[in-house]
């Protein structure tokens, strides 16, 4: 008898463990990706934009105004959800779809633009080659798709919930590889990306028993892409050469 309240004891905690984890989760991962994002360009905004010298162009301010506002809008529509203000979610959803697109365009051009900028005023071993541009136009690119698809389905919740997460959080390797840590900062940053994503995986896992669909699609395609991207940072092609340096010139 003891035994059986014992067991049934613990099987009611973890109900409620899962529960508040379903209830809370993705309000909870908003305020997470906020705190990457702060802490990763913590390191590095005053001297690279605030009281850098020289002044960065004023594309700059404008991107970091966008992306900062999506962290800020991630952060309110995953608290409208949570208390149940779906109408006013819905009605901020196009707002946030009109977001992105500008984030997408804004982001696209304020990375050929810096590039150009850094490698006009700073010495060659400083400002890096044109080849890093493509870090940048991958993570716009995750961006941009998931929130696409996630506009799409925004009938089917579980869907543009999980779509919109992995989307926000491709936003965060800028800010993992601006962290202290050298090795992890140039090689290792997608790394961070993806435990973010495991998050969403073992919530699933904990809550539902099993991995939605969303992820056995996406992470299979992000992690081989990521690795792609890495490898092309660090020993680029030579097509790949070309292709940047036209971009930048």
């Amino acid at each position: 008898m003891a035994t059986s309240a014992r067991v049934s004891a613990s099987v009611s905690s973890r109900s409620k463990a899962a529960r508040a984890v379903g209830q809370y989760f993705y309000f909870f991962m908003a305020l997470l990706i906020a705190a990457v994002v702060i802490d990763g360009f913590s390191h590095t905004v005053n001297e690279n934009l605030i009281h850098a010298a020289p002044p960065r162009p004023w594309l700059l301010w404008l991107h970091a105004a966008l992306f900062t506002g999506w962290v800020a809008f991630f952060i309110l529509q995953s608290g409208l959800v949570r208390t149940r203000n779906v109408r006013i979610h819905r009605t901020l959803g196009w707002l946030g779809a009109g977001l992105a697109a500008a984030m997408t365009v804004v982001g696209t051009v304020t990375a050929i633009v810096m590039r150009r900028f850094h490698m006009r005023v700073e010495p060659p071993d400083v400002a890096g080659p044109s080849t890093t541009l493509i870090m940048s136009f991958f993570d716009i690119a995750c961006f941009a798709v998931f929130v696409w698809l996630a506009v799409n389905w925004r009938r089917k919740p579980e869907l543009h919930r999980r779509l919109m997460l992995i989307a926000t959080i491709s936003l965060t390797a800028a800010a993992f590889a601006r962290m202290p840590n050298a090795t992890f900062a140039n090689v290792w940053f997608y790394s961070g990306v993806d435990a973010l994503i495991v998050l969403g995986v073992l919530r699933d896992l904990l809550v539902m028993k099993r991995v939605h669909r969303v992820y056995w699609y996406a992470l299979p395609v992000l992690v081989p892409m990521q690795v792609f991207v890495t490898r092309m940072m660090l020993s680029p092609a030579a097509w790949w050469v070309r292709v940047a340096n036209a971009i930048v010139r």
